[in-house]
């Protein structure tokens, strides 16, 4: 009897020793980094987020990404030092964002769910202690060089310590405006575009589901596949008309029509939380008929004729009448969306193949014709530009190429602060990192340490 019992303790014994073995090689401590860890399953974790972007599988992927954590890990200790804090709705934003994007290149959420293993929801949660951790560290990084700038003598003088051999060269760079009109519907036509979206309210407040009519009938590809999820936001977050409705309503209840610039929505608050609501809605676009087309085209064809003529300057003309609200209070101007500089100078290989087309032929000075195009949103309009300046393609001088000189002077003198502030905190930071990571260069220096 008692052998019995001493061999079923060995075997429990046995088994319960395999269970433990098991969880170690399922989780284990890959890095220790001053006062915290960090687990094979962060890496793990932030490896399955990188293949669900369409990435191919790569082990050595995972060194890089174990650095990026030791970098995190450091800067967040210190934001906790410095008082540094996120909010859970910043958590929350951040975690929405991804997993639209994540759903996106995956070709929906039940693909991304099924690639996971796990529903949206779970992976959110499992996600958030270290989207909390990234958000500090992001912080904190700002923090430390917020403040860097460079004088034009310090642009001048990166310059001339660059090997004149090596200089990028630029293609050719233009400088260019818009006038964009978009069709305005009249009051018949919006009503007969309005009684569709009434259709669909009428079905809610009947008793169907919100979530579920928002993914059959929303045409906001941002939230239709989360039912018209928006997360939180604040009244900064969204256009007027919206925001308006969004902070009068009571949680629950469904709005009545409300009109914006993206067109009909019907929105439902979930949840407020101070200043911040948590909504969903669906949208339906605004489609122009022929008429409404015509009636833009012949519009935009007048403001032209008066631009071309020289009765009316480009400047004043974009400002008063173009519907380009990135540009019209710019004169009509383009900016370069590349870079942190608000710079006009763009790349023409950077340019939309419309108006790379429309823009070619002209000479400094003149303007392209009217003709429709289709936004980044799937709407159409008409627009006509407007070509400043012309670059040739050049070797990069100070005299035409400054602002771009002075962001890779500012970037130069921000990598050396924070490589500064990294050796310092290394002096004095505990690193231990698992033998079988830090085989690639960039792991080597923090093993080293």
């Amino acid at each position: 009897m008692k052998k019995n019992i001493y061999i079923l303790f060995l075997l429990l014994f046995a088994s319960i020793q395999a269970s433990l073995a098991q969880r170690q090689v399922i989780d284990r401590v890959v890095a220790t980094v001053g006062s915290g860890i960090i687990l094979q399953s962060d890496v793990d974790m932030q490896y399955s987020q990188w293949l669900a972007q369409g990435n191919k599988p790569d082990e050595n992927y995972k060194d890089g990404i174990l650095e990026q954590l030791i970098v995190q890990k450091l800067l967040s200790q210190q934001a906790v030092i410095d008082s540094i804090d996120v909010t859970e709705t910043e958590v929350d934003d951040n975690l929405n964002a991804r997993l639209r994007h994540m759903s996106q290149q995956a070709g929906g959420q039940e693909r991304l769910e099924k690639f996971l293993n796990r529903s949206l929801l779970q992976y959110k949660e499992e996600m958030r202690p270290s989207v909390f951790e990234q958000l500090k560290a992001q912080k904190m990084r700002q923090n430390i060089v917020s403040k860097i700038d460079v004088t034009p003598l310090e642009v001048k003088r990166y310059f001339e310590g660059l090997n004149k051999d090596s200089l990028p060269y630029f293609n050719t760079e233009v400088e260019i405006g818009e006038i964009v009109m978009m069709p305005k519907l009249t009051d018949a036509e919006k009503k007969e575009q309005r009684e569709k979206i009434e259709g669909i309210r009428k079905q809610i407040v009947d008793g169907s589901d919100f979530g579920t009519m928002a993914r059959i009938y929303s045409q906001d590809p941002g939230s239709a596949p989360y039912g018209g999820d928006l997360g939180f936001g604040t009244r900064d977050n969204y256009v007027k008309e919206f925001s308006a409705m969004a902070f009068k309503s009571k949680p629950g209840e469904i709005s009545p029509i409300v009109e914006s610039k993206y067109g009909f929505h019907i929105i439902q608050v979930l949840e407020r939380r101070g200043e911040e609501v948590h909504t969903r809605h669906i949208l339906m676009k605004i489609n122009p008929g022929a008429a409404a087309l015509e009636r833009t085209k012949n519009k935009l064809d007048s403001i032209y004729k008066l631009v071309v003529d020289k009765k009316m300057d480009f400047y004043h003309a974009a400002t008063n009448y173009s519907d380009a609200e990135e540009s019209k209070f710019n004169g009509g101007m383009i900016l370069n969306q590349e870079g942190s500089s608000r710079t006009t100078v763009i790349p023409m290989d950077g340019l939309e193949k419309s108006v790379f087309t429309a823009i070619d032929p002209l000479k400094p000075g003149e303007y392209s014709k009217p003709e429709q195009f289709t936004d980044k949103m799937g709407d159409v309009g008409y627009r006509f530009n407007y070509l400043k300046t012309r670059i040739p393609p050049h070797k990069a001088n100070l005299d035409e190429d400054f602002t771009k000189i002075k962001e890779a002077a500012v970037q130069d003198k921000t990598n050396r602060n924070l490589s500064k502030w990294f050796d310092d905190k290394l002096k004095t930071t505990y690193i231990n990192i698992s033998d079988d990571f830090g085989q690639s260069e960039g792991l080597k220096k923090w093993k080293k340490q």
